[in-house]
């Protein structure tokens, strides 16, 4: 298969594994506060708050990526803010693609985070607290341990979900050789050239990193089933 690989095949992989490394980073710094914020606040905002962190299940990514195009390009309030601040525009751009990746795959990372932090419930905090222990100790010494399994869950599968993505990609980010020009675009180049071989080798490396993931998953909540038993 790696003979089907061209040059320019390679180089979409290495932007795909950037592009989904950089974005898992900022989803895990974004989510773990909000995710400890919604499992413990009494705001009439978490629900709200929780929906609207959720939309990306069900939109639909080309309306996602639309309605982002729309709001960073030139005449739209986040595409005034940037070039104010002297950052350009963001549409079909790397930095770009990383912040619609952040925004598209931020469910998969909040859920997963969202459920370690209302499992492990509050005694263990009370538990530190008695001892002494300030807020933030005890978030960072008990919280984040006990909620080991669900940042792993939530890195895997934010990680997977940006190497998956394609209608958002395309629509905000484009095509563009070497800069935004990701594995799921470059399959759909290869199709829409007739270029099926190609096509055919990007989409097994796809299937068997798809079926990786799934696999890690289904075997460490088995893993997890039976230490807690």
């Amino acid at each position: 298969m790696s003979t089907l690989l061209s040059p320019d095949d390679l180089q979409s992989v290495g932007l795909t594994l950037e592009l989904a490394a950089l974005s898992t980073a900022v989803l895990l710094a974004l989510t773990i506060p909000l995710a400890w914020w919604l499992a413990h606040t009494r705001s009439p905002w978490r629900k709200p708050i929780a929906a609207l962190a959720a939309m990306p299940l069900v939109l639909p990514p080309t309306v996602l990526g639309f309605y982002l195009l729309l709001f960073w390009g030139p005449d739209g309030w986040g595409g005034q803010l940037t070039q104010w601040l002297g950052l350009g525009r963001l549409p079909f751009t790397f930095a770009g693609l990383v912040l619609g990746s952040v925004i598209y795959s931020l469910p998969f990372a909040l859920q997963p985070l969202l459920h370690a932090f209302e499992h492990i419930g509050r005694r263990p905090l009370e538990l530190a607290a008695m001892l002494r222990a300030s807020p933030l100790d005890a978030f960072l010494s008990v919280a984040l341990p006990l909620a080991r399994p669900g940042i792993l869950t939530a890195a895997v599968l934010s990680f997977a979900h940006t190497v998956g993505e394609f209608g958002m990609v395309l629509m905000l980010g484009g095509n563009i050789d070497g800069q935004t020009r990701v594995v799921s675009t470059q399959i759909y180049g290869h199709v829409e050239a007739m270029e099926y071989g190609q096509a055919h080798a990007l989409a097994a490396l796809m299937v068997a990193f798809s079926f990786a993931v799934l696999l890690y998953l289904q075997w460490s909540r088995a893993a997890k089933a039976q230490g807690a038993a």
